[in-house]
Formats: structure tokens, C-alpha cells, sequence
């Protein structure tokens, strides 16, 4: 569909679901490998297009844009699993969504893996937890980590260079020491479970991990399994960091 101008209007279905607040684009494109998403009543294939009047359907419910802008600032507890599904490989699992129990539609802006706590956003701005997942955008992720043994210099020294880690070498990312056996590590991509993968490769097992900090917004004044609504001049300056504005 197109105006006289030959411009079309239609948006990628992937895009569609992201801008409504359902998924990640990288999601929207499993959903649609399942069968899950409709179009007019018809499945959707990967690549189509959503125009102006068109009914799309996730599960059978009909998606729409939520107008409201919402980002969330969780302190999340070990045990809580950063997905909306209720099970992972057939087991029950406390999914993100459940536990807060927020009464509309948001989704976890990235992982933070289940036996780890701390910070973790969740919105239901597509385009922006777009841009926060994506590791090319260098967006800073600030964590608090305690190891097993004794850390030294040269484990800190080597950990800031970059480690061989998934086939590839990691980033050089700023650490420090915090004591004899806990440093501070902020990384610009998210490998996954990288800062566990890291340490291990230098003998070092990660007893305790906590993420502190995600761009502009930290874990400040906020307990475990707490969250808040971030104000409107934090989530300005967040979607500043990602892009948008």
C-alpha cells in the first residue's frame, strides 16, 4: 500500500510487535517461527508488513500500541528468570512479569541471568529496548562481583584487556578492586553469562553477582524485589543514551 507519492506506509512485522510493547524484534521473529503472530487472521510471515488498519494477533489476542511510556527500574532477587513465558524447557519457572505484577504490558530490556541479582529495566518501548540490547551501541552496564579467591592485579589487569570467551575475545572494559575478593566490572556488550565465562577462564568461580547500574539508571533506593517507575528526566535521559531523542 503506498501513496500517490509511491511512499509506503506499511511497518515490518517485527517492528510492529516491538513498537507495541510485546517483544524484542529478535522475539517478534521466534513468535512468527512459531506461529503465533496473525495478521488479518492469517499467520504471519517473517518480513511481512503491517498497514494502517490491519488486526495483528499474538496468541489470539489483538495487539495494539500502548500510547503510555513506561520504564521500570527492578531490583531483581536471585531465582527470578528474565522472560514472560511461565516455563523454561517443561519446568514452572518465576518469570519477570509475574513477580512484579505490573497491570500493563512490559518486557524485560535484556537478561540478567537467573542465579544472578540486581538491576534490570523493563519497558514497554520497543524501539528503545531495542537499543539497549544491542551490544554495537556500547550502552555501560556497571556490576559488583565476589569471587572464590583472592583477587590479584594481574587477574584485574587481564580482565579489563579483553578474555577469550563463546569464540570470541571480549571488550576491554573497566575494573577495579573492590577488597580480596570482590572487584567491579563495567562491560559494553552482554555475552552470554560473560562475566561468569571471564572469570572462569582464569580459574576464578563468581560466587556472587549483582548488577548495579544500566546507563544513567543504578539500583539506588531501591530493595530486592522492589521496582519504581523512573521520573520523566531519567527516562529522557535514558532514551537520549539509546538513541531516540
Amino acid at each position: 500500500m503506498a501513496d500517490i507519492s509511491g511512499q509506503d506506509y506499511g511497518i515490518r512485522i517485527n517492528k510492529f510487535l516491538s513498537e507495541a510493547g510485546i517483544c524484542s524484534r529478535r522475539e517478534a521473529d521466534k513468535m512468527l517461527l512459531n506461529g503465533r503472530v496473525c495478521i488479518d487472521g492469517a499467520l504471519a510471515a517473517a518480513g511481512a508488513k503491517v498497514f494502517p488498519g490491519m488486526e495483528v494477533t499474538v496468541d489470539g489476542r489483538t495487539v495494539s500500541k500502548e500510547e503510555e511510556e513506561i520504564f521500570i527500574a527492578f531490583y531483581k532477587p536471585k531465582g527470578v528468570v528474565c522472560t514472560t513465558a511461565p516455563e523454561e524447557n517443561g519446568t514452572k519457572i518465576v518469570n519477570v512479569i509475574d513477580y512484579i505484577g505490573y497491570n500493563k504490558r512490559i518486557y524485560p530490556a535484556g537478561r540478567l541471568d537467573q542465579s544472578s541479582e540486581g538491576l534490570l529495566l523493563l519497558t514497554n518501548q520497543g524501539e528503545v529496548m531495542e537499543k539497549i540490547l544491542r551490544s554495537r551501541y556500547g550502552h555501560e552496564k556497571e556490576y559488583f562481583v565476589r569471587t572464590d579467591k583472592r583477587i590479584t592485579d594481574s587477574f584485574i589487569d587481564k580482565m579489563g584487556k579483553g578474555v577469550p570467551v563463546l569464540g570470541t575475545v571480549t571488550k576491554p572494559c573497566k575494573v577495579w578492586k573492590e577488597d580480596n575478593y570482590s572487584f567491579h566490572i563495567i562491560l559494553t556488550q552482554g555475552l552470554n553469562r560473560q562475566i561468569r565465562r571471564m572469570c572462569g577462564y582464569f580459574g576464578y568461580k563468581v560466587v556472587y553477582l549483582r548488577r548495579d547500574r544500566v546507563m544513567n539508571i543504578t539500583l539506588d533506593g531501591l530493595k530486592k524485589g522492589q521496582y519504581r517507575l523512573l521520573d520523566k528526566e531519567e527516562a529522557a535521559v535514558l532514551k537520549r543514551l539509546a538513541g531516540q531523542i
